[in-house]
């Protein structure tokens, strides 16, 4: 650690030592309209019980197990046309009949006082023929198809949109948001990380293209930056977030120069004055690997974009008072310990013990067991 690095990390630790009577994630923060009672923030997660495509009745006991007056829930990712699937029993939101399955679920978050927003998301070439229209390759920015050491799993060459095909996905996305709101949601955040879709076009390991929607920047950015705009001029601004992941490598996508990439979208998506920016922490290389990434930080991000800055990656209640306190973020995202502990802010609060998540279990399509089974402490649901 340099000398330079030595004294921010005596700033952040001065800073977390005046606020120790305090539980920074558990301070109120105004997110522009929406009036949040903490940092706290349930992370997109998906959980292959929306059967056929559709979101189901225990979805609603599911997230208002977690719903909170005035805490920020992000409802797993959803699909914004028939070719977006990539996974079994992931939700949609592109015909009537998905709309219409959400909206008991988001006016049950609602009753407990809760803002909820959609994610909504494209795999991409994360995708194989069986879950696309007519058994057709998968779309992406190229033809390269997924490569991922030590997985059985095998994905097949994908389709490159044409130049021309793109505005029809960007009508997608448009439409997606549209029916979101028609549902209920507070807003949607935009799914541009993972390896997806969007990401497969602002990374530079995967976008080979030579027309305006590769090669440079600011074209492999383009594709993304038309879809948020798109939205945003559909729903409005204030309702319209978006995660992105520039310095990992989920699912082969990769980029040389992430931080650039992650500087240059901060400062775009400012300009189109998007609530919120979510990003994954470079220490998350890989889905349940930490590495230090060489102590690369988000703060250059975080201080290039104007809105609402969350963080997600790992946390735990330690780390994730630090990030608050320090002022490396404004909110945390956190996964795995919300899927186990449905009442997690409460449990920060008392710095109570935490149920371990059973991995086995995450991705199962029972609609009980290791969904809605997960423990509260005692006398406080």
């Amino acid at each position: 650690m340099t000398m330079i690095e030595k004294e921010e990390e005596n700033k952040k630790m001065q800073v977390v030592e005046e606020t120790k009577d305090v539980i920074p994630l558990l301070t109120p923060l105004k997110m522009r309209k929406f009036n949040l009672s903490h940092r706290i923030v349930l992370a997109p997660l998906t959980r292959t019980r929306s059967y056929n495509f559709v979101a189901q009745p225990h979805a609603a006991l599911y997230y208002s197990q977690r719903a909170t007056k005035g805490g920020f829930l992000i409802g797993e990712a959803s699909g914004v046309s028939d070719t977006a699937q990539g996974y079994p029993n992931t939700p949609g939101i592109w015909t009537t009949e998905q709309v219409q399955a959400w909206k008991p679920i988001v006016e049950a978050v609602h009753k407990k006082g809760g803002i909820f927003f959609c994610q909504l998301w494209h795999a991409g070439r994360v995708s194989n023929y069986g879950f696309q229209p007519d058994g057709q390759p998968p779309i992406s920015s190229t033809n390269k198809a997924v490569q991922k050491e030590g997985s059985s799993t095998k994905y097949p060459p994908p389709r490159p949109l044409t130049t021309g095909e793109i505005p029809k996905v960007v009508h997608d996305f448009r439409m997606a948001a549209k029916n979101a709101i028609e549902a209920g949601f507070d807003g949607v955040e935009i799914h541009g990380a993972n390896g997806y879709l969007l990401e497969q076009f602002l990374k530079d390991k995967v976008n080979d293209r030579d027309d305006e929607y590769g090669g440079t920047l600011q074209n492999r950015c383009r594709f993304p930056l038309e879809v948020m705009k798109a939205v945003v001029d559909e729903i409005g601004a204030d309702k319209v977030g978006v995660r992105l992941s520039p310095y990992a490598d989920y699912c082969d996508c990769g980029d040389s120069n992430p931080q650039a990439l992650g500087i240059y979208m901060a400062q775009a998506l400012s300009q189109l004055s998007v609530l919120y920016c979510h990003v994954i922490e470079p220490r998350m290389k890989t889905m349940f690997d930490k590495s230090d990434s060489n102590n690369v930080s988000l703060m250059p991000m975080r201080k290039a974009f104007t809105g609402t800055f969350i963080v997600a990656g790992g946390y735990n209640r330690s780390e994730g008072n630090r990030v608050i306190a320090s002022g490396g973020a404004d909110l945390v995202a956190y996964g795995r310990l919300f899927l186990a502990n449905p009442d997690l802010p409460r449990r920060f609060q008392l710095d109570a013990e935490l149920n371990e998540a059973d991995r086995s279990t995450f991705y199962t399509t029972d609609p009980v067991i290791g969904y809605t089974d997960y423990p509260f402490l005692e006398n406080t649901n």
